[in-house]
Parts: C-alpha cells; structure tokens; sequence
C-alpha cells in the first residue's frame, strides 16, 4: 500500500505506508495498540536488558579469572554476591521468560493468523507497561543496595538480609502480571481469532508452542506472586511462614518457588522449540516432519512440566519415595523434547539445507539444546545429583538449556523474521561469522564447567582452589568471545536498518501466513483474509527473479498434492 504525497515544485513522491510508518511520534509507539509495534518495543527493552545482563555476567567472568578474585576481595565478597544475583534476576526475569513470546509472538502471532491484532489490544499494551514498570522498580534495588540472595532469592536468607530484596520482589511481582495479562491474550488470540480452515491441526508449530506456554504462564506465574507476596509479609510483619525463627519452614519457600519455576523453564524453552520448527523447516525446503507429534508433545511439556519440580530438592531432606517418583518424572518430560529433536533431524534428512543466519542459529540450537537436555539426566538421577548439586555442573547444565536453547533460538527467530519485522536484509556473511564466534565462545565457557563441576566446584563462590584455574580462565575467554559475537550482530543489524537492501514480503520460501504480506506489514496486515493452506507445503512457493524473493504460484500445489495423495495411498 503507498501513499501519494504532494510537493509544491516538485515531482509527486510516493511514501509506503505499513506499521511503521502509518504514525509517527513518540507518543504514537508508546499508547499503540498495534501488536506489531508492541513486539518490536519488547525486542529492543528485552535485548537492552540482555545487555545490562551480560555485563554482570562479564563482571563475574572477570572477578574469577583468578582464585582470589580480580575485582572483588574478601571483603567486598557480597558486592559479588549483588553482581551475580542481578545477572541471574535479569536474564530469567527480564529477557528469557518474556523474550520469544514478547518480542516474536507479539509480532508475528496475529500475522499467522491472518488477523488484524491479538484478541485484546489494550490489555496487550498494558503487558508492555507493567513490564517496562516491573523492570524499572526492580532494578532501581540497584540504586539503593541491589539483592544478594541469587535469583532463586531462597529463604532464610532472603527474609534476613539487608539489601532491598522488597524492591527486587515487588518487581517481579509485577513483571509476573504481565507474563498473566501475555498468556490469556495469547490463549483467546488463538481460540477465536483463526481463519477459515486454519483448523487445530493447520495451526503453524510456533502458534502451538506459544499456546502452550501461554497454559503455564497463566496457571503457574500465579503460585509464584504468592510466593513472593509471603515473602514480602514474612520481611515486614515476621508472620513465620518461611523464616524457622519465627515458626515457618525454609523448604515450603522451596516447593512454592520451584512449583512455578521449573515450569517456568518451559515457558523460557518452548517458544524456542516453535522458532525452531519454523527456521528448520523454511530453511531446509522440506515439509515439517511428524507435525502432530511436535504439536501435542509442546502440551505433554506444558502438563509434565507441573510435576516435576521436586528434582531441585534432592538433597532437602524428602523422602525416598519422593525423591525416587521426581527423578521418574524428570526422566519422562525428556521424552516430547526427544520427539521435537528427533522430528527437526528427520526434517533436514534430505532436504535442501540453505546455511542462512538463521538456520545456523538453528543448528547451533539442536547441538547445545541436546547437550543440556542429556546432561539434565545426570541431575535427574538422584544418586548423581547429591554428588553435583550446587556445583558447577548445574551451572553449565542450565546454561546450554537456557541460553543455548532459549537465547540461541531467539537469535534465530530474530534473523528468520528480522526482513519481515524492518523490511530489511541484513549482512548474511557477518551473520554466519558471528554466530560462530558465539557458538565457540559459548562452549568455550560452559564445557570446562561440566569438568570442575564433577571435580567438586561449588558454584556462587568468589574465590576458589588454584587448581581450578584453568578452567575458569577457559570459561572467561570463551566469554569474552560470545560477547564480541554480540556485539557484531548488533552492528551489522542496525546497520542494516539504514543500508540493508529492502525486502521482500518472502525471502526465504516460507509458507505460513505472515510471508504473504509485504516486509514490513501494513498497519492492518491484510486487507482480506488470506486464504490458508498446509503451513509447511512450500511445493508451491518457487523463486521469482522480480520481487527478488519467493511468490506462491497455486498451479503447483495441485500437482503436488495429487501426486503426494497417490504416493501416500500406494504406501499404505
């Protein structure tokens, strides 16, 4: 859609009208109701908060590069406890949990649906401000004297000491709403406001992870606000309900934190998993594999993943026979993620691979996701798990799960939808290098720290034995590399907002909803609703030299379809 603007002495001059330029104005983003826009403010507060996130973690990567401590000495010990603690409440609180499904599923989410906007736009922008709100009163804590509890902010400790852990809290209280407000509408978006035809089973994958994510954000965030709520009158009223001074136990904090927490894994994970259906599938030319196995075992996760939460508290004392159902359960919600890795391998088997930014996000993803989910098995065996726990084993296990499986697919569904969001084609060659440089540097800081870790060293410490030093001297130049990777793909992506070439509505031959409009989407979407198809049927989508991208030619999808229809009756 253009517009045509009138010149007084000068020739007629057309300006494209889409999303980002229908309004303009500070005000005209921060009250829209646009889901488009709404998305892309959560990308740049989310990859801001990552940056502020990432610098604490180079602070601690710093401070241990020697066993004494580089930065911090044994008497500013605790100023190392409030740099770790704000990097773990930052990176889970403020960018893994609302990442993918604030960024990306705001955006695109409507779009493949064919709709105009989510089910309740004004609700939608309240999410946002409730975050940007939460965000702010938590880490204000850091003007007054920030958390050292950890992110866990585990009782006692949290109810006795002196910093502002009432601040931290009452944050994520409030960034808690949000994630609440995000799901429902998320969950009505999809229920009501599917086309005609798009049936439960033509649903694109990224819609049932993020359906599924949005059934534990609004069934278990709850437990958390409570928790933190108790929390709260336990600092100010001494009411004796975690704190054992006062008549309460530590280990209910526990079972209340971790009741929403490890589901909260999986909403951090599971928007991953339906970025990763649509990058594996788009960029290896070839129809998804196992679609309704990939589809129901994102809601086997979502329903395992509300019983499991017992495995983090092996060693706290609970029975044996407790202890002995958690780790079975443990060991059976791997089952659907082995289903979804299996399903992507069996995708790219002979299919046309096109080493794309993205899809090289996406194979970094299986390799690092993989490594995090089998080693989850040594700390789901509870023999295992008494020697490891709170050494430096889980540490790098919930790394390769977290930030090698939910960071590194959010990586990738940013490049896989960064043409469609700015319209925009960035520099393919810088992006290839600098996922490399982030995939070496991610291995080369969390490996060695599966080696000290069944060698005995415990995590959270600002000082340690010297013959661990090699290990942390690895991990911190490993960190240093993943930063410098990230910091190249932010150069070469804002570069391209200036002089990237334009897009086109499909560059890479997808074949859900969102590829049929123009890159970036009008403000509106589509003027009629597009007409669905198979989300993965890309037999259809063939290269056209004049849009320099894919076009959908409908008189190949017949054949197709009749010629897989006969193949499929003689098999059977």
């Amino acid at each position: 859609m253009t517009a045509i603007t009138p010149d007084i002495g000068r020739p007629s001059v057309e300006v494209e009208d889409n999303y980002l330029t229908h309004t303009r104005g500070f005000a005209s983003w921060i009250f829209t109701l646009d889901h488009k826009r709404i998305g892309v403010m959560y990308m740049v507060s989310v990859l801001t908060a990552f940056l502020a996130g990432g610098i604490f973690a180079m602070l601690v990567r710093t401070q241990l590069l020697v066993p004494s401590g580089l930065l911090f000495d044994a008497a500013h010990f605790k100023m190392y406890n409030q740099v770790f603690t704000l990097h773990g409440a930052i990176m889970v609180f403020l960018v893994l949990i609302p990442g993918v499904p604030g960024a990306l599923g705001n955006f695109v989410l409507p779009i493949m649906l064919g709709a105009k906007d989510v089910a309740f736009p004004r609700l939608n922008l309240f999410s946002y401000h409730l975050w940007i709100f939460g965000a702010v009163f938590a880490l204000s804590s850091i003007l007054l004297g920030a958390v050292d509890t950890g992110w866990t902010f585990y009782t006692p400790y949290s109810t006795q000491t002196d910093t502002y852990v009432i601040l931290m809290v009452t944050g994520v209280f409030i960034l808690g709403f949000s994630s609440i407000f995000t799901g429902l509408n998320f969950i009505v978006t999809i229920h009501k406001l599917r086309p005609p035809g798009m049936t439960w089973w033509r649903m694109p994958l990224f819609l049932w992870a993020i359906y599924a994510t949005s059934l534990i954000q609004v069934l278990a965030t709850p437990v958390l606000g409570i928790t933190l709520l108790l929390l709260i009158f336990e600092r100010t009223m001494h009411i004796g309900i975690f704190n054992s001074e006062y008549g309460g136990d530590p280990v209910l904090f526990q079972h209340f934190f971790w009741f929403y927490s490890h589901p909260a894994v999986y909403i951090m994970i599971l928007p991953a998993m339906g970025v990763m259906s649509e990058v594996i599938s788009t960029h290896s030319r070839k129809h998804i594999f196992g679609y309704r196995f990939i589809g129901l075992s994102s809601i086997a996760i979502a329903i395992i993943g509300f019983l499991v939460w017992g495995h983090h508290m092996f060693v706290n004392g609970q029975s044996a026979l407790l202890g002995t159902i958690f780790s079975f359960l443990t060991m059976t919600v791997a089952i659907p993620s082995a289903i979804k890795v299996w399903n992507w391998l069996a995708t790219m088997y002979r299919g046309s691979i096109q080493f794309t930014t993205a899809m090289c996000y996406g194979l970094a993803f299986l390799f690092l996701f993989t490594i995090g989910g089998l080693t989850g098995v040594y700390l789901g065996t509870l023999s295992v798990d008494i020697q490891l726990h709170d050494t430096y084993f889980v540490v790098a296990h919930f790394h390769y799960v977290m930030f090698g499986g939910t960071m590194i697919g959010f990586m990738a569904g940013i490049h896989h939808w960064w043409p469609k969001i700015t319209g925009r084609m960035f520099n393919e060659k810088l992006g290839r290098i600098a996922c490399g440089l982030v995939f070496i540097g991610f291995n080369l800081t969390f490996f060695p720290q599966f080696i000290m870790g069944s060698h005995g060293m415990p995590r959270r410490y600002a000082s340690y034995l010297p013959e661990f030093q090699p290990y942390h001297i690895a991990s911190s130049i490993g960190a240093y590399i993943q930063f410098i990777g990230f910091a190249m793909t932010a150069g070469y992506l804002i570069h391209s907002l200036y002089a990237g070439k334009k897009a086109p509505a499909n560059p890479w031959g997808a074949a859900t909803l969102e590829w049929t409009c123009t890159s970036p989407p009008p403000h509106d979407n589509f003027k009629v609703t597009p007409t669905v198809g198979d989300p993965y049927d890309m037999s259809n989508i063939v290269w056209d030299p004049k849009e320099n991208g894919y076009v959908r030619d409908n008189s190949l999808a017949k054949s197709y379809s009749t010629t897989h229809q006969v193949a499929h009756q003689a098999h059977h």
